[in-house]
């Protein structure tokens, strides 16, 4: 089972505009290495962390053939990263702003970026806001418009209340709710997700973010469309960009695809085979294509 808490990272923390304090794990190669490739950076899904990123993380740092800069992001809310006690700042809005903090505090100027549902959507905002620190793009099961039934499962899953007893039981639930999609995953794969998903507390596993976030999408009215964000994807259209699919997501549907690459002529797009929302990154053919992508890039 890989390790997700140690190695191959420095820890870093720096300030968001408001003052909260926040998290990042920053994987930089030996010495000069990089030889003046931009670094990338990884924005996670809703509830998701910086443990998301671990393995393709050191996939990326490791490449002999053109190793990159790695810093991934933990939102405030989630991972560790302190939790927000005005729990109206769990929005795009306010956690575009902390990435762009996160830039600022580490001396980023301008860096690839790949962004897991959520992370995607903030990635459409800072196009559209700064596009100055974009040099290319990969969305991971996300685009300007997503499936209403797609988020609905997300809210029900995550207010289900469910609480795992021990590790054994956080796998099987995940495996229970989520095999059907990601049919290849194997068995150390769920164990790998559920030490991302979760973190011990006194020998027991607990979901890593504020219950607001999970709270708060019960408010949603679906019986409205939902927004969309054509408008900001059409900012993307400076930059290179990459949209990873899982061929089962509920989330990403095949028509949105379908169109995010008739407005972006120079979209690659890839098939996460056997997986659903959101693709694990490190699995498959998906490491060669991100390598591929990169290698395009400075």
């Amino acid at each position: 089972m890989a390790d997700m808490d140690t190695g191959g990272f420095q820890e870093r923390y720096y300030s968001s505009a408001d003052g909260l304090t926040l998290y990042a794990r920053d994987y930089q190669p030996e010495g000069a290495a990089t030889a003046g490739r931009l670094p990338v950076i990884c924005l996670p899904g809703l509830t998701r962390n910086t443990r998301d990123f671990h393995p393709l993380a050191l996939l990326l740092c490791q490449d002999k053939a053109g190793p990159r800069r790695v810093i991934a992001l933990d939102s405030r809310g989630r991972g560790n990263s302190a939790w927000d006690e005005n729990k109206g700042n769990y929005n795009l809005a306010v956690e575009t702003g902390d990435i762009i903090a996160a830039c600022a505090a580490f001396g980023i100027e301008r860096a690839i970026f790949i962004g897991t549902s959520r992370g995607g959507l903030i990635l459409h905002l800072i196009a559209a806001t700064r596009p100055d620190l974009l040099e290319a793009v990969i969305l991971n099961d996300i685009g300007p418009a997503i499936e209403a039934r797609g988020l609905a499962l997300i809210r029900d899953y995550l207010n289900s209340g469910r609480k795992p007893a021990d590790w054994k039981e956080a796998a099987d639930i995940l495996q229970e709710t989520h095999g059907a999609s990601f049919i290849a995953l194997a068995g150390e794969d769920w164990c790998e997700m559920t030490l991302a998903l979760y973190r011990d507390v006194g020998g027991r596993p607990v979901a890593d973010f504020d219950p607001a976030i999970a709270e708060a999408l019960r408010s949603i009215d679906f019986s409205q469309p939902l927004p969309d964000l054509w408008a900001q994807f059409e900012s993307l259209s400076r930059s290179p960009l990459m949209l990873i699919r899982g061929e089962h997501s509920p989330l990403l549907s095949p028509e949105i695809a379908s169109e995010m690459a008739r407005r972006h002529s120079g979209l690659i797009l890839h098939a996460a085979e056997g997986q659903g929302h959101a693709p694990l990154l490190h699995l498959g053919n998906i490491p060669a294509a991100i390598r591929a992508f990169l290698a395009g890039c400075r």
